[in-house]
């Protein structure tokens, strides 16, 4: 049994400029971006390298069409180091780039072409939730299935992970909270997972702890508060980002990819809204284990009882920002079932991650409950 590994070299700057300077970032490297980041921190630096921005190829969450033609751009070019300076969504799509080989995006999603690693890829992340910049997962919508797709290969690894607190400096409270949502549903899914092991549990904890605190300041102080707290956050987005890098998530993202794909609802906000609903269920199903022992772990830093942990969560949570009913993303009821039939045609992989495996049966009865 695989315990745990960690193929990412982590490093930590303070500003921008000794990152840009270490690394020698300039000619022959490949920059993706997004274009305020990069406007407001690296360009003032005068780099001499390939830039390409996100919004080039398209807004919102990747899709095939997207790195298709990022792929084509970066195929003209000569560089052989990827610089991926961006959330989830720039790191994810950067991974795809390291590859070998003229092939599409559907086809390195669906495993149809082998997988080797010829370029290397150093990621800059600007959002504290995706912790893609050290997992070996890209996710991207399929157009063809209007759902997301994971690839989860140790081939798209980032070779370094480039943490630069100030990058958060300037994201929108709301990306802030629901991505930092999102690192708490990594390091939470992950310490239940059944690929999970004391090493991961380690991160997991530390991750949930980390942004638990940060969370019940921010509640306290307001959302300007958060600003104190870059460093923490963005540190507890890494350790979840490794704990689920090995252990995985499970049917909360399952159960989000329908609704970004067809709603294009952002990765963290989807996710929010199962959180909670998915986690009653496991506690109705199986309440004894890892979920015990979270659970347990929880009401010590919620510093309530442990049978009311996941009401504590959620007032935490809405505290922080509130979730919405499904409908209000313009889900219908025709969607309720053949959400719950796509998952579970097309999401084997996290649902076998899960603490207890849903059918579609039970996710149409979580999504009707939520809608």
């Amino acid at each position: 049994m695989k315990l745990f590994q960690q193929r990412t070299r982590i490093q930590k700057f303070e500003h921008t400029a000794e990152f840009v300077k270490e690394y020698k970032i300039g000619k022959g490297d490949f920059i993706l971006a997004s274009r305020s980041v990069y406007e407001t921190y690296f360009a003032p630096l005068g780099i001499e390298a390939h830039v390409e921005y996100k919004g080039k190829y398209g807004a919102g969450e990747p899709t095939d069409i997207m790195i298709d033609a990022l792929l084509a751009d970066f195929r003209k070019t000569d560089c052989r180091r990827i610089v991926a300076i961006g959330g989830g969504a720039v790191i994810d799509m950067a991974k795809i780039l390291v590859l070998a080989g003229e092939y599409s995006t559907e086809q390195i999603f669906k495993r149809e072409v082998p997988l080797e690693k010829v370029h290397s890829l150093i990621a800059v992340p600007t959002t504290c939730g995706a912790g893609s910049e050290v997992s070996n997962v890209s996710i991207t919508e399929l157009t063809s299935i209007h759902s997301k797709l994971g690839l989860a290969d140790d081939s798209i690894y980032a070779d370094d992970a480039v943490l630069i607190p100030e990058l958060l400096a300037d994201l929108p409270y709301s990306f802030f909270a629901t991505s930092a949502i999102d690192a708490f549903i990594h390091a939470i899914e992950s310490y239940v997972s059944p690929k999970a092991t004391l090493y991961t549990q380690m991160f997991s904890k530390q991750a949930m702890q980390m942004i638990l605190s940060g969370f019940r300041k921010i509640a306290e102080h307001g959302p300007e508060y958060r600003m104190n707290l870059l460093e923490e956050f963005l540190t507890a987005s890494n350790l979840a980002g490794i704990a689920f890098g090995n252990a995985g998530t499970g049917a909360v993202h399952a159960m989000s990819y329908p609704l970004s794909g067809v709603y294009h609802v952002t990765h963290g906000e989807a996710n929010y809204q199962f959180l909670t609903a998915v986690f009653w269920e496991y506690q109705r199903l199986d309440p004894e284990g890892k979920l015990k022992e979270v659970n347990q772990f929880l009401a010590g830093l919620l510093e309530c009882e442990e049978a009311s942990v996941y009401v504590e969560l959620e007032n935490l949570l809405n505290k922080i920002i509130s979730r919405k009913n499904l409908r209000e993303y313009g889900m219908t009821e025709e969607d309720i079932r053949n959400f719950a039939e796509s998952v579970e045609e097309s999401q084997q992989r996290l649902l076998n991650q899960s603490c207890v495996k849903f059918d579609a049966d039970r996710m149409e009865k979580i999504y009707r409950q939520l809608y």
